[in-house]
C-alpha cells in the first residue's frame, strides 16, 4: 500500500503540472488570437494601399510576441517530460518485478495443477460467466461433474433477479428449501416477504389492502422469532398515505435492503450447497495481495542484514502476518508447553483429563508408555489422546 500511495503522489504532481501547463496556454494562445485579429481587422481596413510605419512596428511586435510566446510554452512542455519520467522512476522504485525470491513454483505443477484449473472454473461460475468457464474446461481438459456446476447456474439466475428486484425466484427457493433454511438458523425467507411487502406499500395507498393480505398469508410463520420487527411493519401503514419515504420508516425503502438481501441470500444458499460464501480463488488473491508486500520486505531486511537462511523454507513463514478479520475461518492452538503454533503434523491433543497439548509436546512428556500431564495429577496412557479440530 505504501508503494501505491508513493506512485500515487508522483502522480498527482504530474497531473497537476498537465493541468497549469493547459490552463496556462488556453489563455496565452486566447491572448495572441485576439491581438491578431485586432490587427487583422487594422490591416483589412488599409485596403490595397501599403500599411504605415507605425503600423508595421505593431506587426512586428506582435510576431515578436507568438514566437516569444510559442518557445516559453515549448519549453514548459520539455520540462513536463520530466516529470512523466518520475513517475516511471518511482514505480522501479516502489514494485518489485521480481518475485522468485518468495515463490512457490511447485504448487502449480502436477495434481495441485489440476486443482488450480478448478478453482479458477469455479471462480468464473460464481461470478455468472459460464461462457468462460465452459471454454476454461475445454482448454484445460477439466472433467466436472454436471452436479458440479447446476447449483452455480440456479444461484446466479437468482442473484440476477434479485438485482432486478424481482423476488419471485428467490421466494420460490427459499419455500423449496424452507426445512433446510429453518435448520441452519436463517432469517432469509422472513427477509425476502418483508421486501415484498415494502414493495408493496412504496406502491401507494391503492396496493395497501393487497399488502395488508400479502402480510396476513406470509408473516404468520415467522411470529415468535420476529414479532417486533413484523409490529414496525404494520406501523408502515399509517404512513403510507403521505409517502414513507417522509416517515420514520424511510430506511426501509433504502437501497441497501436490497443490497443486504443479495448478500444474506449468497451467505445461505452457499451455506446450504456446502460452498464458501466467497470464492476460494478471490480468497487467494486478497491473502496475497495483502501478504505479498509485507514478504518482500522482510526478504530485502535479511539480505542486507546477510541473514538470508533464517526463512530457508516456503511452507512456514517468518514472521506472523494478519491478513483481517475476513480471513479468519478457525481458532489456532498455541501449545502451551513448546510455546508454538500447531501445524498439520503437530496438531492439538486432548488428555483425558480435559487438557490440551501439541502432538510433539505429548511425545516428549511421554515416558515408558505412560504420560502425566503437565496441569494436573493425572497420569494416562497417550493413546488415549484424541487429536481435535478447531
Amino acid at each position: 500500500m505504501d508503494a501505491c500511495t508513493a506512485v500515487g503522489r508522483e502522480i498527482d504532481k504530474v497531473l497537476t503540472k498537465f493541468t497549469s501547463y493547459s490552463d496556462h496556454a488556453s489563455t496565452t494562445i486566447a491572448s495572441l488570437r485576439s491581438n491578431i485579429e485586432s490587427l487583422k481587422v487594422e490591416i483589412d481596413q488599409v485596403g490595397s494601399g501599403d500599411i504605415t510605419e507605425a503600423q508595421a512596428v505593431i506587426l512586428s511586435q506582435a510576431l515578436g510576441r507568438v514566437k516569444e510566446a510559442v518557445t516559453r510554452l515549448s519549453t514548459e512542455h520539455r520540462d513536463l517530460h520530466s516529470s512523466v519520467s518520475k513517475v516511471g522512476k518511482a514505480i522501479d522504485k516502489n514494485f518489485t518485478a521480481d518475485f522468485g525470491c518468495i515463490s512457490n513454483d511447485s504448487v502449480f505443477s502436477g495434481k495441485k495443477h489440476h486443482l488450480i484449473n478448478e478453482v479458477i472454473c469455479q471462480h468464473f461460475f460464481r461470478e455468472g460467466l459460464l461462457d468462460i468457464a465452459e471454454e476454461h474446461i475445454k482448454e484445460t481438459n477439466l472433467s466436472l461433474q454436471e452436479e458440479s456446476r447446476e447449483p452455480f447456474f440456479e444461484l446466479n439466475r437468482i442473484l440476477a433477479a434479485l438485482k432486478e428486484r424481482n423476488l419471485a425466484p428467490a421466494l420460490q427457493w427459499a419455500e423449496e428449501n424452507r426445512d433446510k433454511l429453518i435448520s441452519q438458523r436463517s432469517t432469509l425467507e422472513f427477509k425476502l416477504h418483508r421486501l415484498a411487502y415494502i414493495n408493496l406499500l412504496s406502491q401507494g395507498p391503492s396496493r395497501v389492502p393487497e399488502a395488508i393480505d400479502y402480510a396476513r398469508h406470509n408473516f404468520t410463520p415467522f411470529v415468535f422469532q420476529h414479532e417486533k420487527v413484523i409490529q414496525s411493519l404494520m406501523g408502515c401503514l399509517l404512513y403510507v398515505k403521505g409517502g414513507l419515504i417522509n416517515s420514520p420508516y424511510a430506511d426501509l425503502l433504502s437501497c441497501d435492503q436490497w443490497t443486504e438481501i443479495c448478500d444474506v441470500f449468497t451467505r445461505d444458499a452457499c451455506a446450504l450447497l456446502g460452498l464458501s460464501v466467497d470464492s476460494s480463488l478471490a480468497v487467494c488473491v486478497n491473502a496475497g495481495c495483502t501478504a505479498l508486500p509485507i514478504l518482500l520486505n522482510i526478504k530485502q531486511v535479511m539480505q542486507q542484514r546477510q541473514v538470508p537462511n533464517i526463512w530457508n523454507t516456503k511452507e512456514e513463514l517468518p514472521i506472523e502476518i494478519d491478513l483481517g478479520p475476513s480471513s479468519r475461518y478457525h481458532s489456532i492452538f498455541a501449545c502451551p508447553i513448546l510455546r508454538q503454533q500447531s501445524t498439520e503434523n503437530n496438531p492439538p491433543m486432548r488428555l483425558i483429563c480435559g487438557h490440551v497439548i501439541s502432538r510433539d509436546a505429548l511425545n516428549k512428556l511421554t515416558t515408558s508408555a505412560k504420560l502425566k500431564c503437565p496441569y494436573c495429577p493425572v497420569e494416562q496412557n497417550p493413546q488415549d489422546a484424541i487429536q481435535i479440530s478447531f
